[in-house]
């Protein structure tokens, strides 16, 4: 019985001025301008405001100073409804049309209930907000990344080599006045050191310098010139190779090296010049050699977890004793 049409009742006690007509509430026609509208408002407001209502009791029989605050409410409540022009035409069509219950309803409660501050600006803020952590966050990724580095053997020794050639080790062993003691000297070789890695190292990968054109706000800004290059490559690749039949070049192939191993640029990157040059001499941009390629890497990878001991004692513990049973062994 509830989702059957409801009849006609016009005008209803929780939408807009309830069972008055909020033009007879005014003293105002459906032809009235928002001047008109303001005026009639303006006058009746300083006639019913309770701070201000010294005559008899407001709407007839008794009520006094109540009766003058309801009256007062229900002008506030008609001059909301009429001084907007998107409300106005829902209320006007609400008077010419008092069948359509549940439409009223719902254009009443939309306007209520909208958020009152623009979508487009909470949507700035929160991309804003992204981006700042964002951009910190790997700030701070990238610090703990060149800690690490610093302590890796083949790192160190390249960056504390690069320092000697360049007398930046020799300027922190100084003496007489100048002299400091040992832990001021192996904490400035270590920044040092970690400033060489920075700089003059080249590292890949995800262990590269974060750049700002990278966060969230510039990807989405610079989304239209990502487009509109990719369009223009993607053209331009099936032109040169598809349609003029030219080989491929030495980028071209390590390209299609790293979609058939479905990697990203970083990932790719942070590989080892010879693994490169192995993918080149092994022609994987060829798919039948990848494929050979691939099985040769499960293959070996099947060897080495068949001799890892703890693999070895995995499998002898899923074996003898399975996952759903509970013991007190330590291993």
């Amino acid at each position: 019985a509830a989702l059957l049409p409801r009849p006609a009742r016009g005008l209803t006690d929780r939408l807009y001025c309830g069972r008055r007509v909020c033009y007879e509430v005014l003293g105002v026609s459906r032809q009235a301008s928002k001047a008109e509208i303001a005026r009639a408002y303006r006058q009746l407001a300083r006639q019913y405001h309770p701070d201000r209502y010294r005559g008899e009791p407001a709407g007839g029989e008794g009520g006094g100073a109540q009766a003058a605050h309801e009256k007062f409410l229900l002008i506030a409540a008609a001059y909301e409804t009429l001084k907007d022009e998107e409300t106005r035409k829902d209320y006007d069509y609400m008077l010419d049309h008092p069948e359509e219950y549940y439409r009223h309803y719902y254009h009443y409660y939309s306007r209520r209930l909208a958020p009152k501050v623009d979508v487009t600006i909470v949507i700035l803020v929160t991309v804003c907000a992204i981006s700042v952590f964002q951009y910190f966050s790997w700030w701070s990724s990238y610090n703990e990344a060149i800690n690490y580095l610093a302590s890796v053997p083949k790192y160190r020794i390249q960056a504390t080599e690069i320092a000697r050639q360049q007398g930046l080790l020799n300027k922190t062993k100084e003496k007489g006045k100048n002299r400091r003691s040992k832990e001021e000297i192996r904490e400035e070789e270590e920044e040092i050191i970690k400033d060489i890695i920075k700089n003059k190292i080249d590292i890949k990968g995800g262990y590269q310098k974060p750049k700002i054109y990278d966060i969230l706000l510039f990807q989405i800004l610079l989304a239209p010139f990502y487009w509109c290059k990719y369009i223009v490559w993607y053209c331009w690749w099936i032109y040169c190779f598809t349609i003029k039949g030219q080989e491929y070049g030495v980028e071209e192939k390590l390209y299609i090296i790293r979609r058939y191993m479905k990697m990203s640029q970083s990932q790719f990157d942070s590989l080892e010049d010879h693994q490169k040059e192995t993918f080149l001499e092994r022609q994987l941009w060829i798919r039948e050699n990848y494929e050979v390629y691939k099985r040769e890497q499960e293959e070996e990878l099947k060897k080495k977890m068949a001799m890892d001991p703890r693999w070895k004692r995995y499998r002898r513990w899923m074996k003898n004793e399975g996952p759903g049973r509970l013991t007190f062994i330590d291993d």
